[in-house]
């Protein structure tokens, strides 16, 4: 490749035109925003999912990034042996979990716990669509009460396994929530997690437009009024101290959060919803940002 070729591309970030992703993909959007927070000297880990796929083929690939290509469960354990190669060698490189929710909350997630208690030094990143869309859009633990999906036609019975949780359970250095809607607050809190050393969780919402039946066009409307509802969370977590993100601080009061509706009638999966369906969603809502507001308190 000439230097002048290689420049180019260089300047255009970690995603190249020309990728194979659906209209409105949210897995676009989330990988371009994480090459403009992390830059350069950037190797990326993708787990087997939807991001597989949309690259393309080796080596005309359409990620502008080292890649590794693993298994469902591998990922964290492929991170932390890169992330170790690179220390021993001392090279700075900035190593990348992409994995998909069924990769994180389900198939993955021993090896994620594993390399989260053992404090490795990579940042994985949680691109949460909330089922298993690359495989025709089966229900994972990620997917919401009364979504239907391919293996729920009826409505899922149970609520999403908020993984965030889990790996503030686990003490680690940095836990974010993030939304594709929300380019700047997932970009800033990418090179906040670049900057800390240790392992790193950030969790972006990826609304799905095929999986949650609507309009390719409202990808980002869609994953602004899961935060504007308060459905979806922002956060950090840093070293014990938990700030809710100022896109959320009206979620701390129920009087003046964004009724759930909003949210809910854009979206074909959650058609079978009863009204006792969706006070079940608003309680979910409820527990939730009541434990985040005495996380925040202290």
């Amino acid at each position: 490749m000439s230097l002048g070729l290689r420049g180019i591309l260089n300047s255009q970030g970690s995603l190249l035109s020309g990728t194979s992703a659906c209209p409105g993909c949210p897995e676009n959007m989330a990988m371009r925003m994480l090459g403009m927070a992390l830059g350069k000297d950037v190797v990326v880990v993708v787990v087997a999912g939807c991001s597989s796929v949309i690259q393309g083929n080796a080596p005309y690939n359409a990620y502008n990034v080292p890649v590794v290509n693993v298994a469902f469960a591998a990922g964290p354990a492929l991170a932390s042996g890169l992330a170790r190669a690179y220390k021993q060698k001392g090279k700075d490189v900035t190593v990348v979990v992409w994995a998909g929710d069924g990769g994180t909350a389900d198939i993955g997630f021993a090896s994620l716990s594993g390399a989260a208690e053992r404090n490795e030094d990579f940042i994985y990143v949680c691109v949460d669509n909330e089922a298993y869309m690359n495989t025709g859009g089966q229900r994972s633990g990620s997917t919401p009460y009364g979504a239907v999906t391919t293996t729920t036609p009826e409505g899922k019975k149970e609520n999403k396994k908020n993984v965030y949780f889990l790996m503030m359970a686990h003490d680690v250095p940095y836990v974010a929530t993030a939304s594709v809607g929300y380019p700047h607050d997932f970009i800033a809190k990418l090179k906040k997690a670049k900057q800390i050393k240790g392992f790193r969780y950030v969790h972006v919402l990826a609304p799905d437009p095929y999986g949650w039946l609507f309009d390719p066009s409202k990808t980002a409307e869609v994953a602004k009024l899961a935060v504007q509802t308060c459905y979806w969370p922002l956060f950090e977590y840093e070293r014990g101290k938990l700030t809710i993100s100022p896109e959320c601080m009206h979620c701390l009061d129920r009087r003046t959060r964004r009724p759930i509706r909003d949210f809910l009638s854009l979206q074909g999966r959650f058609k079978k919803l009863k009204d006792e369906d969706v006070r079940e969603l608003e309680e979910y809502i409820d527990r939730t940002w009541e434990k985040l507001k005495k996380m925040a308190e202290g």
